[in-house]
């Protein structure tokens, strides 16, 4: 397939799952907080949003920003995030990454690659979370999703993170990248599921995934 064929094809996914899912979003319940929302992306890794969402609503309850986190015993952080797994790295690098930003930004996330990739724990995935959700900036948000239905529909082949981020990115309008990431969470969840996958219902199936 030529550059010109995958990104008519890109185009042409894009604009299906518009349809499908109008009002993209991110599954991670931050109400907009971008403090919040690199919390809830660090603490998903490994864990579903859903248990995300409803551990962070007692987390913040008790350190409802980076510096009542910063200021936390290590202790009471693990406890409250134990259940999303890996919690001790998970606690140690919330907690530091808001003493950073309490003390070097002055509670405010940065916005640049960059400057995300400084803060522990924060790979990529998350601080493109960040540039898109937060920022607005064009980001590839490539989780598992992205890289499994990339690669089935033709767009992608590799299942490297970063290989694929830099593929899609070229091959993606950049003010649609960030909302196209959400509807593809949401279009592996409904239909394109990694084990069992719903071909028959799929707007797609005339595309010869690789399943």
């Amino acid at each position: 397939m030529t550059e010109k064929e995958k990104k008519a094809r890109a185009a042409y996914v894009v604009a299906e799952l518009e349809k499908i899912y109008p009002d993209a979003a991110c599954a991670l319940e931050s109400g907009g907080d971008p403090w919040r929302l690199l919390v809830m992306g660090r603490l998903s890794a490994q864990c579903t949003d859903a248990r995300v969402n409803t551990v962070c609503r007692e987390l913040f309850a008790h350190f409802p920003d980076a510096a009542a986190m910063a200021a936390a015993p290590l202790e009471e952080i693990e406890k409250l995030v134990y259940s999303c797994g890996v919690y001790k790295v998970k606690a140690k690098n919330i907690r530091d990454f808001s003493a950073i930003i309490t003390e070097k930004y002055g509670g405010r996330v940065p916005d640049s690659m960059e400057e995300l990739l400084t803060l522990p724990g924060v790979g990529r995935k998350i601080a493109n979370l960040i540039l898109g959700d937060v920022y607005g900036k064009p980001a590839i948000v490539a989780d598992t999703h992205c890289i499994r239905i990339s690669n089935r529909l033709g767009l992608c082949d590799s299942k490297v993170p970063e290989k694929v981020e830099r593929t899609l990115s070229a091959l993606v309008a950049p003010e649609k990248q960030s909302d196209f990431c959400h509807r593809l969470v949401q279009f592996g969840r409904d239909t394109c599921d990694a084990r069992k996958p719903k071909c028959e219902a799929c707007p797609f199936s005339g595309l010869k995934c690789k399943i």
